[in-house]
């Protein structure tokens, strides 16, 4: 069993981290995503619930509700004094206590401690005396108990342990002066089992315990500044072009506008929108290996066919001219970049049975429907300025959180960090914690659900499923706070206070409780995260790719 000093809890639902993760992805939604293309500009590390910082909504979002620490490096708190990091004054002592410093992987340290006999011997006199002031025994006054009666009211076992909990009290803060500035907060453990210390001390009147401590890494740049040249390629999907999208839009609206009418003398056009079955078995010559595939199958699928281009390349081709209750099979192809990587290269017989057929009824696109178009327009030419005026701001916001997360993705890649464990896990919880968070938003979670949910083995899965991307995160951040430090970035005192109350505003509608002091660290660091993007935008070559 091991002695914890300030252990990290495994989760607390109402902690967060100012980890930020730039929204980089913009994808079409279809009620069956086994037909659906990849649509993102890039894959996104993490699925987290965000909120936005005004100041820098397109660089920076803030997972919900912001607790953290503050920057020594970005997620780091490194203790500022040994003291501090116990909550306990530096006590002066007899002699002078021994320590050997071990380095260890993951950035973790190792300290062996060896007490001499004459502080055990002046930890037990002040035990004695501290214990003589709170014993009220008849016939004696307090502080005037003989020592062998104490023993025997007290018991010397108990004598004992209290001495071994005060050695460690004053001497631990003397143990971790060598890490003082690098040691993270919540990570310091004793190893050696209080049993052992005990018989150890009961024998020598000494003392040897061995502690663990993470210490903040150290960021190594695999090219030296070469941050400060950064070349970028960022892919932009044609579907969040201005000028399309604000076709789109019109196009959708004006649909809406329509009402939907039972085909019954045809079959299935462009345009149409049907109620589909669908299934779907791999193919294979060996038909005892013939499988279903479960992310194909889909009961009243509503199949817009304007959306073709979005489906499996050859769907729709498949199913034109289909008719109401009518079954039609066909073999595909899922491509090679298909976003579910067990599909990539399947052969499939697909099984789609047309349940419903209908077309739409359309009122004619003139000025005479402007104003239910986009209500207070008053012709076309204004619903298409406006409309394409917020498809400019949508398409420029885009391509600014596209760059921010090829930037990112390019620092995680270009510094090596020894990440210690104590932070990993802190940062998965968090971002688990986050989770949750949505979750609970989007649905009424019962509180065996939400124990089940909390529960350190739902974490660890977490933990494990999420490892590459929570290390990444991390990598980024790390990366992010060094170059601010190093380029001595600087952001207005007026900014920081802004976003601060903008927060604790946020905080209080939502009546959750919150830290000010954290929560301003929390803004800090995500301001500095911010300036550090735009002055890597501002040197950096980026080219942006339309798909």
């Amino acid at each position: 069993m091991e002695l914890c000093v300030n252990s990290t809890k495994l989760l607390n639902l109402n902690k967060t981290t100012h980890i930020f993760v730039p929204k980089n992805t913009i994808s079409l939604s279809l009620k069956n995503p086994i037909l659906q293309f990849n649509n993102k500009i890039q894959k996104r590390p993490l699925n987290s619930p965000t909120k936005q910082l005004s100041s820098c909504s397109r660089q920076i979002q803030l997972l919900q509700p912001p607790v953290s620490s503050s920057r020594s490096s970005s997620l780091i708190k490194a203790s500022e004094a040994s003291s501090a990091a116990f909550g306990v004054e530096t006590d002066k002592l007899p002699a002078d206590i021994k320590v050997i410093e071990t380095h260890e992987p993951n950035s973790r340290v190792r300290l062996s401690v060896e007490v001499p006999p004459a502080v055990g011997e002046d930890c037990y006199k002040r035990v004695l005396k501290e214990f003589m002031k709170q014993v009220k025994i008849p016939g004696f006054r307090p502080g005037k108990i003989p020592e062998s009666i104490l023993l025997n009211y007290l018991g010397e076992e108990n004598v004992q342990k209290a001495t071994v909990e005060s050695i460690l009290k004053r001497t631990l803060p003397h143990a971790m002066a060598s890490v003082t500035g690098r040691a993270l907060r919540d990570s310091v453990r004793i190893i050696t089992k209080f049993s052992n210390m005990e018989k150890t001390y009961s024998a020598l009147s000494s003392l040897s315990y061995d502690v663990i401590v993470d210490v903040a890494p150290e960021v190594k740049w695999t090219t030296e500044n070469g941050y400060k040249n950064l070349k970028i390629v960022v892919e932009i999907d044609n579907e969040i072009e201005a000028e399309r999208a604000c076709e789109r839009e019109i196009r959708r609206r004006h649909k809406s506008l329509g009402s939907l009418r039972i085909v019954t003398d045809r079959g299935l056009q462009v345009g149409d929108l049907a109620v589909l079955d669908i299934s779907a078995m791999t193919i294979d010559q060996d038909e005892s290996n013939v499988q279903k595939i479960p992310a194909a199958e889909s009961k009243d699928f509503h199949f817009d066919t304007e959306n073709g281009d979005k489906v499996l390349p050859g769907f729709l081709d498949s199913i034109i001219g289909i008719q109401r209750g009518e079954t039609k099979s066909f073999p595909l192809v899922f491509p090679e970049s298909w976003q579910q990587e067990h599909l990539c290269g399947v052969h499939a017989q697909f099984t789609v049975e047309c349940k419903e057929l209908f077309y739409r009824d359309l009122p004619e696109i003139n000025d005479s429907i402007a104003d239910k178009l986009l209500p207070g327009c008053t012709d076309l030419n204004q619903v298409k300025e406006s409309l394409l005026q917020k498809c400019r701001e949508v398409e420029q916001a885009a391509r600014d959180q596209a760059a921010d997360s090829a930037i990112l993705d390019q620092l995680c890649k270009m510094v090596e960090i020894d990440i210690p464990q104590s932070l990993f896990e802190e940062q998965g919880r968090q971002l688990y914690g986050a989770k949750l968070l949505e979750i609970q938003a989007n649905v009424k979670l019962n509180e065996q659900q939400l124990a089940s949910l909390s529960s350190p083995k739902a974490v660890n899965e977490y933990l494990e499923n999420q490892r590459e991307n929570i290390i990444n995160l991390i990598k980024q951040n790390l990366a992010v706070g060094d170059i601010f430090k190093r380029e001595n970035l600087q952001f207005s005192s007026e900014e920081l206070v802004k976003e601060v109350q903008n927060l604790i505003a946020e905080f209080k509608r939502y009546k959750q409780k919150y830290d000010e002091e954290r929560v301003r660290e929390q803004v800090q660091d995500v301001l500095e995260g911010a300036k550090v993007l735009e002055w890597l935008k501002e040197h950096a070559e980026i080219q942006y790719v339309t798909r």
